[in-house]
């Protein structure tokens, strides 16, 4: 019987490295003074949380358990509790918001890396994922053509995903790290970053998470003839570093002259001053994307 107990005891330790976690995080002062208005919240100082998360996911990654951290937003938590008829003040209710998080929410995977390089990231992605969302959602209301009836938002993210390739197939070898920004909407700058690192095949590696927010960044400004521009930098494995711009105009993107993106970048945006220009780096004029391999705009 003794044997039996230990045996299922054992296989329970060994289901529990199977079942992967989420823990729902607090990543800056004021949130964690948030939370402190709950009497379950028993955290006092926001350093010493930190500290005690940071120990806890070690502790799981050593036993080979999975985690992922999610952006615990304490407003957010407060109206999905009265939305679901929740005490807010109870732990169980904190694990079940976690748990929506991890379905839907912006989440990064604990890989043994410090809450120092974490946090910067797991805030990155959300602000890539609203990025999405609200563009995703000023695409769709775009509607359809009313003479030709194409959903104006799908054919600008089209239009976009392939200008997008182009740039990336075109650029000279290398690791690239591209800025699309895009003014006016309403009365914001919405920028999005990509990240395309090359394989030692020479093709590049890309987060297809990054590249949806970027190409709706992108179809956002094409379909709505909005200001805005591409940039993009490239660090060959030799040689110095190139950086290339484009403007948005019309359906498409209109390359920037060698000239034009030093004076981008070499030029303070509020005196006008001249600013020294980077060692090592060249301002070029991008290759051609080759207009004629890409689909028509939509021009109705």
């Amino acid at each position: 019987m003794a044997h039996t107990d230990q045996s299922e005891h054992t296989m329970r330790r060994v289901l529990r490295r199977e079942i992967a976690g989420t823990i729902g995080l607090l990543t800056d002062e004021h949130d964690f003074r948030a939370m402190r208005r709950y009497r379950s919240f028993t955290f006092h100082d926001h350093a010493a949380y930190l500290r005690q998360v940071e120990a806890l996911l070690r502790a799981r990654a050593a036993q080979g358990t999975h985690t992922t951290i999610a952006l615990f937003d304490p407003e957010e938590y407060a109206d999905y509790c009265t939305a679901a008829g929740l005490d807010a003040d109870a732990p169980a209710s904190r694990s079940r918001y976690t748990a929506e998080l991890a379905a839907h929410g912006p989440t990064v995977r604990y890989e043994g890396q410090s809450l120092a390089d974490l946090l910067p990231a797991l805030v990155d992605e959300a602000v890539r994922q609203a990025t999405w969302e609200y563009t995703a959602g000023l695409l769709a209301r775009l509607g359809s053509c009313a003479t030709c009836g194409e959903d104006l938002g799908r054919a600008a993210f089209a239009r976009a995903s392939r200008l997008l390739h182009r740039v990336l197939e075109t650029a000279p070898p290398g690791n690239r790290h591209l800025v699309c920004s895009v003014s006016g909407h309403p009365a914001e700058t919405l920028v999005s970053v990509l990240l395309a690192d090359e394989e030692t095949d020479g093709t590049p590696h890309i987060d297809e998470t990054e590249v949806r927010e970027f190409t709706s960044v992108l179809a956002l400004g094409l379909a709505t003839h909005s200001p805005g521009g591409l940039v993009m930098r490239i660090s060959p494995p030799s040689g110095p570093e190139r950086i290339h711009g484009w403007r948005l105009r019309g359906y498409g993107l209109e390359p920037l002259t060698a000239g034009e993106v030093f004076d981008a970048y070499c030029t303070d945006v509020e005196s006008g001053d001249l600013i020294s220009p980077e060692s090592n780096v060249d301002y070029c004029a991008p290759p051609d994307l080759g207009e004629d391999h890409l689909p028509p705009g939509h021009h109705h």
